[in-house]
């Protein structure tokens, strides 16, 4: 049996594997490299058994390990359910919160807002992950992702954060030269930005009268990332099709001007995800619940 203290070692093996390295790991315990790597030496010693490849300069689970994690990442889940449920909702948020996020998102929708969120929960330190895949938040030990997806997994619990749609737009300067497309067919007639892997060269536009519309759309320039896209419409390239919450400051600041704003494209909604089955912790439901007040409250999502 091994002694309590172990769930401290059993904790910094967790890490250890989201993190990737031992030197992550120790930033984000704030804890020495030194330490970090007798914890997980002693574990293993008591466990009788290596636990990670130290060969790379990217730590391996062995088989053993791999084993092990699985069981432990759902024992320290136990062990924070238990603290949270007696604590009830008054507890105090605080501890690590890893929330995972693409690229974009968290540039423009999470990074800028954080500030705000520790002066609410100072004692909440955020490990924000960007990744733009999906990934599997028990085998990486995050608490919560952000994503704009229709989501199949039953594992995972959903809350709906804020509508989202994309919209056609350009640079004014774009648009003094080429005019302004009115109906679908007349994108026909302009430069449209194209981006995505593949990319996503037929645009399907909706409006509340009228039937849906499918463009096959081309251009100057193409790009598999977005954010490319993006700064090629700000330079004046072309017609852009992105989420509002992409483009809403550059709408709001003039960077760039709203087309054919009668006709959209749906998509999915802005959603927090976390792992079902366990209590949720204070960490997480204050988080969501800012983000889901921010977010509200940023653009007219709607309109």
């Amino acid at each position: 049996m091994l002694p309590l203290d172990s769930l401290t070692d059993m904790t910094v093996f967790v890490r250890v594997v989201a993190a990737g390295s031992l030197s992550a790991a120790a930033r984000e315990l704030d804890m020495s490299l030194a330490v970090v790597s007798k914890r997980l030496a002693r574990l293993e010693a008591q466990l009788g058994v290596r636990l990670v490849n130290r060969t790379t300069r990217r730590l391996s689970l062995t088989q053993e390990g791999n084993e092990f994690h699985a069981r432990a990442v759902r024992i320290l889940d136990e062990v924070e359910d238990a603290a949270e449920s007696v604590g009830g909702h008054g507890r105090k948020a605080r501890g690590l919160l890893r929330v995972t996020a693409t690229a974009a998102f968290a540039q423009r929708q999470i990074s800028p807002r954080l500030s705000r969120f520790h002066a609410l929960h100072p004692d909440v330190k955020v490990h924000l992950l960007v990744s733009d895949t999906v990934v599997d938040l028990v085998q990486h030990g995050i608490d919560l992702a952000i994503r704009e997806a229709v989501l199949p997994d039953s594992n995972l619990i959903v809350r709906r954060l804020a509508p989202n749609y994309r919209t056609l737009c350009a640079s004014p300067e774009y648009a003094a030269r080429h005019g302004e497309p009115r109906e679908p067919a007349e994108l026909l007639q302009h430069q449209c930005i194209v981006f995505g892997e593949p990319p996503m060269t037929v645009w399907r536009l909706s409006r509340p009268d009228a039937e849906p519309v499918a463009v096959e759309v081309g251009g100057s320039v193409l790009a598999n990332d977005g954010e490319v896209a993006h700064a090629a419409a700000l330079s004046g390239s072309g017609i852009i099709l992105k989420s509002i919450w992409h483009v809403g400051d550059d709408l709001d600041a003039g960077r760039l001007v709203r087309l054919m704003p009668q006709w959209r494209v749906a998509a999915a909604p802005i959603q927090a995800v976390h792992p079902a089955g366990r209590h949720l912790a204070a960490k997480v439901r204050c988080f969501v619940e800012f983000l889901a007040a921010e977010l509200q409250s940023a653009y007219r999502w709607g309109t």
